[in-house]
Formats: C-alpha cells, structure tokens, sequence
C-alpha cells in the first residue's frame, strides 16, 4: 500500500494525507517506520542462498528453523526479495498450433498419419515404432523400430515408400522435434507435401494412427516378448503383414486394408470406409437435387423453416440416395 501511495503523490501531486483518504489507508500505516532490523536475517539468508542456491524462500525458512531462528514465512519472503534472491524461472515456450480437424478422403496417398509408439526389449533398453499408416484404405505402410530416430531418419522411411507407392498430398502428425525439424520442413517443402501438424495436447486431431496404435499395442507388443531389438524387428513385421492381408477392419467392413485398397483401386465401394451407413442413404440433398436449382426456405437469418420445408419438400429414394423433391 505505501508504494500505492506513493505513486498517487508523485502522478497527481496529491499531498500524502490526500492520498491516503483517496486510497482508503491510515496516515500512520503509511508513515508507519520499523524499529526492528533485518540485517542479520538479510545476512543469514545470504549465506544459506550461496550454500543451496536452487533453493527458493520456503526451503530457506525451513533451513533457518532448523537452526533455530524463529521467524515468519512472510518476514522471510520480504527479506528475500529485497536482497534479490529471488530464482528467475524461464517460463516454458507452448506450441502454438491452428485446429487441425479430420478430413474426408476419397482416395488413397491423400493424408499419411505418423506418429511414434514405445515399447522396451527383455535387457530393459527402450525402443520407438515409426508408425506410418494410409488415412483412407487404413494400411499400415511402415512399422520402423529402432531405439531412436532422427528426422532424417524418418525422411528416409518416407522416401522408401513414396518409391513404391507415390508422394501423399499431406502428411499429419505430432509436434515431435523429429517431425518440426528444419530438415524435416525442408524435405516436405522439397517434395511439395502439405504438412499438417496438429495442436498440442489433442491426440484426437490424430486419430486414424491413434486408433492404430491401439491395435498394435493390444494384439503385438502386450503380448509378445522381444529379446533384442533384431527379435522386435523381426515380430513387429510379421504383425503388420498380417494386419494389412488377414484381420478384418471393422472400418472398412471387415474387409483388410489391401482388399478394401485394391477394391477401391478400381472404383469400388470408394468412400464407404467414411460413412456409417453401408446403404449410401444421405441426410442432405445430393447432386442431382442440387442441378435442380432446388432451394431449401430458410429464415432471415440463414435458418431453415422445417415447417414450410415439411409442406412444400417431400423426399424420395433413389439410386443416388435420398433427394429433396418440391411437391407440385
């Protein structure tokens, strides 16, 4: 309060009595002097700070209790800050990441999701599965593992697959340093990839590898027992072989991903993985309704009237689903 004070007196040339019936105080709280001291605290904190100086003003008056020095907490944290012995605390640097939704796909190499999972091998020693995995037909298209991985590491990988497979139009993942390297933003720039990276702390911007990882995790690495990193290597291949050509995806029909990939390779079922229904049946006019020039009412405000849309629209099925017809 006396630095409030004494602030008003010297922005408004308020007298001091003035400024203490402005501020609400008492004159004598202000004018107010300490008879007692604080030489011989300053001094001993001073001596406690150099012998532990990562200790802040609670570990301190901890330390002067113990040596039998009586003294309130607050009286401490007041001498403290005077003698500037106060720790400066960088303050961590949050990422700062624009909403990153999933997208719809039609067809596959649109997205590629990446992420790491961890695992360990018999002697303790922990290892990293690059996880790379096809956003529309679900294949898993690399399971690297290796006990760290470096972005050119991963750039590596990526180049692998794209000599088989072809470049993706983006690439979706995590804030990791191996996926926000300089060499990494290089590379996909160089390839003329959109790289998605999605926002700190949200895992579901990232679901298709999430939801992939937990398959992994439950049906390979739970269960299996890798004596040595060439051992996890060795298994982790034969499960992703069997993942992409024998188990059924509950996504895609229970149809594996390199059938639904080659189904949909030749035009068939493309887009059924993104639906729930498998009969097609849309809750929105489809293109043919659209080339009809037929317009939903809608208010004043871009709200739509149901009342008037239920007398003057009927629906009917048809192979392209279900339309909008204007009754005559």
């Amino acid at each position: 309060m006396k630095a409030a004070v004494e602030h008003v007196e010297q922005q408004y040339a308020f007298s001091q009595r003035r400024a203490c019936k402005l501020l609400m105080v008492a004159v004598s709280s202000v004018r107010y002097q300490a008879r007692s001291s604080d030489e011989d605290l300053r001094t001993r904190l001073v001596e406690l700070a150099r012998e532990k100086p990562r200790f802040g003003y609670r570990r301190l008056h901890v330390l002067l209790r113990r040596s039998g020095d009586v003294v309130n907490h607050k009286r401490v944290h007041r001498v403290y800050r005077e003698a500037g012995l106060a720790l400066r605390r960088k303050k961590r640097k949050h990422c700062v990441r624009q909403s990153a939704p999933l997208r719809q796909y039609t067809a596959a190499n649109q997205e590629w999701a990446l992420d790491f999972v961890h695992d360990a091998i018999a002697a303790g020693r922990a290892i990293r599965v690059l996880s790379v995995v096809d956003a529309f037909t679900r294949e898993c298209l690399a399971l690297e593992v290796d006990t760290s991985f470096a972005s050119r590491r991963v750039t590596r990988v990526l180049d692998e697959i794209i000599q088989h497979r072809g470049e993706p139009r983006s690439i979706r993942c995590d804030n990791g340093p191996e996926l926000t390297s300089r060499h990494f933003l290089a590379w996909c720039i160089e390839k003329k990839i959109e790289l998605v990276h999605i926002q700190p702390g949200k895992p579901t911007q990232n679901a298709h590898v999430e939801s992939f990882h937990g398959r992994l995790r439950e049906e390979c690495l739970r269960i299996s027992w890798f004596q040595n990193l060439f051992d996890a290597r060795r298994k982790i291949a034969i499960w992703r072989h069997d993942y992409n050509e024998q188990r059924p995806h509950s996504s895609l029909n229970y149809r594996t991903p390199a059938e639904f990939a080659r189904q949909a390779s030749f035009g068939k079922d493309v887009g059924s993985a993104h639906f729930e229904n498998a009969d097609g049946v849309s809750n929105f006019p489809t293109a043919s309704a659209a080339a009809g020039q037929e317009r939903l009412p809608c208010g004043k405000w871009g709200q739509i009237n149901w009342k008037r849309l239920s007398h003057d629209f009927s629906f009917d099925r048809n192979a392209d689903g279900l339309n909008w017809v204007h009754r005559q």
